[in-house]
């Protein structure tokens, strides 16, 4: 499998712990190429302190690391990765969640070694905590703007893929799905009744999307467009097809969901493909009432915490809560009876 990095560059207990990933614990290779590369910062760094080479220098990408062996790892501290994670901070100005991403790769690592390979006695990341991230809440689009973006695919008469962007609007606001999915489906992965879906989500773990009727009729506007003769000689099995007769791409779907966003006046909100899937699953909990544990499979989250994020409450949303209250039609004062108050009624504290 391509990593996106020379394998023979890494220690071999590294290499093997890709494979582990990979093959045992079903990692995406873009997972496990992100490991790699933090494996190797980290090595590369306990290195350079070594050799006594400025870490933010140029030779310090020049650094090898193959003949990293397992009595150099043996003698890795908890010290060492604090130290490393300082480094990361102060002199790669990494954020909190790409140190988050660092660590988690070296306890991974480390507790492959530890547990599954028992060739450490002490896993010395063990018990360490990730840096603490600021949980930003996830922009995503209001129900009028969800209606604007999709008003401006229909009105966008003169393309010729306007069927088919129509149904990719469609699935992003109403299922939350992510992009890799969506051009991921096959022709064979759609009920044949338009019911449901099954997409490949992360870790190529699948899951069945359920179709509400908005998408089951635009699905079936494509579907017809896309089993018409105008495609009847395509080799792909691909539900959505580019201008090539392929599947369609990911950067595709990018820009013709940035094209209709700008049609639709909300460019300059710096939306994304991704925020669609904000966007849905945020409307199906503030509006549509959906338990966040439905919510979680529905969106392929593996963990409860990563849904919940949607639980929050927007602005508006706060605004009608206190509109709401029963109280809030109470009438105020007269502005006669606002008038300032005597003198007099003013108390004297040096009379108390």
């Amino acid at each position: 499998m391509n990593y996106g990095i020379p394998l023979e560059t890494l220690p071999p207990l590294v290499r093997e712990f890709a494979s582990y990933k990979s093959a045992i614990q079903n990692a995406s290779a873009k997972t496990v190429s992100e490991y790699l590369l933090d494996l190797r910062t980290f090595f590369r760094f306990l290195l350079a302190r070594d050799q006594k080479i400025s870490p933010d220098s140029e030779d310090f990408e020049k650094i090898d690391i193959s003949g990293v062996d397992l009595d150099y790892i043996k003698n890795i501290t908890t010290e060492d990765i604090y130290e490393f994670l300082l480094y990361t901070d102060r002199v790669r100005g990494n954020m909190a969640s790409a140190k988050a991403r660092k660590l988690s790769a070296i306890k991974g690592f480390f507790k492959y070694l530890t547990v599954k390979r028992m060739m450490l006695e002490e896993n010395p990341a063990a018990n360490m905590e990730a840096p603490k991230k600021k949980q930003a809440l996830p922009k995503f689009l209001t129900l009028e703007e969800s209606l604007e973006l999709l008003d401006a695919v229909k009105n966008d008469k003169e393309s010729k893929t306007r069927v088919r962007d129509f149904a990719i609007i469609t699935l992003f606001l109403n299922c939350g799905m992510r992009v890799s999915e969506l051009v991921g489906i096959n022709l064979q992965d759609v009920d044949r009744q338009l019911r449901s879906l099954t997409v490949t989500g992360k870790g190529n773990k699948q899951r069945i999307v359920y179709l509400n009727e908005a998408c089951r009729e635009a699905l079936a506007d494509y579907y017809a467009e896309r089993l018409s003769e105008a495609h009847v000689r395509c080799q792909s099995n691909a539900l959505f097809l580019s201008g090539r007769e392929q599947r369609i791409s990911v950067k595709t779907v990018q820009w013709l969901v940035y094209k209709y966003l700008d049609m639709a006046g909300l460019e300059s909100k710096h939306y994304s493909v991704h925020k669609l899937r904000h966007t849905a699953a945020t409307l199906m909990y503030q509006t549509g009432n959906v338990d966040v544990r439905v919510l979680k499979d529905i969106l392929g989250h593996e963990q409860l915490n990563t849904t919940q994020i949607y639980t929050h409450v927007s602005n508006r949303s706060m605004e009608e809560a206190m509109a709401n209250n029963p109280l809030s039609g109470h009438q105020s004062l007269s502005e006669e009876e606002r008038t300032e108050p005597k003198k007099k009624d003013i108390p004297d504290d040096s009379q108390s």
